[in-house]
């Protein structure tokens, strides 16, 4: 392996769980529930114990794939618009 490859190549992390294996990064199947219907994900990205087999999904990716599956994304809100700014007494009461 050249020095560029072990760059690019994450490090192996200790266990959180074991103390005593390494979490390596590995592709697995994720799964989630989205209003009641089961979703999954292939190749999604997950440490993995080689030890203990700890599992802990890469938060990057998770927080990725949650904005995704989010039923809210892509809707505009439903604020209401603002009135014209007028000025205000330092009591809160509208001049006038």
């Amino acid at each position: 392996m050249s020095d560029k490859d072990q760059e690019a190549a994450p490090k192996a992390i200790s266990c959180p769980d074991c103390q005593a294996g390494n979490l390596h990064l590995k592709y697995l199947t994720y799964f989630t529930q989205v209003e009641g219907e089961l979703i999954t994900v292939p190749n999604f990205p997950a440490w993995v114990c080689d030890l203990c087999g700890y599992r802990e999904d890469d938060p990057r990716a998770e927080n990725w794939l949650h904005i995704l599956l989010n039923p809210r994304t892509g809707r505009r809100s439903l604020r209401k618009p603002r009135g014209k700014p007028g000025r205000t007494r330092r009591d809160g009461a509208q001049p006038g």
